[in-house]
């Protein structure tokens, strides 16, 4: 089960729709073997299509480092299907590269609704579990989004209505 906390599912959701029509992607970083989501990474889709996402190699690479300066890990590698259901392609079972990440895919098919799943993908195999949207319990500023290129920041994508 993936446990992650709302706000970063906002973030992510607001990524995806500000994206759309081409697929975004990120990173959601966390200790490294706690399997906690804590900080929210959005990244660049290097292919800018909208059928297909890349991480852009600079960025992954950075990205990648930081996480490893920070003794973090990829907890969650998210993307977003534009026309689709919110289920791994084929292209996206054969690019899955952390076999210990949570792969949470958002569809922005639809404009007035949200459709998140997360799916454990490890050897070609693909496992839907159940995603728990928790409310932080701690400072709603101790979650962290970070854009590329600048220093880490809380980032307030306005897509809460409250």
């Amino acid at each position: 089960m993936l446990s992650i906390d709302r706000s970063i599912v906002e973030a992510i959701v607001a990524h995806a729709r500000r994206d759309h029509p081409d697929e975004a992607c990120g990173v959601v970083a966390g200790p490294a073997g706690s399997d906690t989501p804590t900080r929210h990474i959005p990244m660049d889709n290097a292919a800018r299509s909208m059928t297909f996402y890349e991480f852009d190699s600079m960025e992954q690479l950075r990205v990648w480092r930081e996480m490893d300066d920070r003794d973090e890990e990829p907890v969650v590698i998210y993307h977003s299907h534009t026309a689709t259901e919110a289920y791994p392609s084929r292209t996206d079972i054969a690019f899955a590269g952390e076999p210990g990440a949570h792969y949470l895919l958002v569809s922005t098919r639809e404009s007035d609704t949200e459709e998140i799943r997360s799916f454990r993908i490890v050897d070609g195999v693909v496992a839907e579990e159940p995603v728990r949207i928790v409310d932080a319990a701690v400072d709603p500023h101790a979650v962290q989004s970070y854009m590329f290129g600048q220093s880490p920041a809380t980032v307030d994508y306005e897509c809460s209505g409250r």
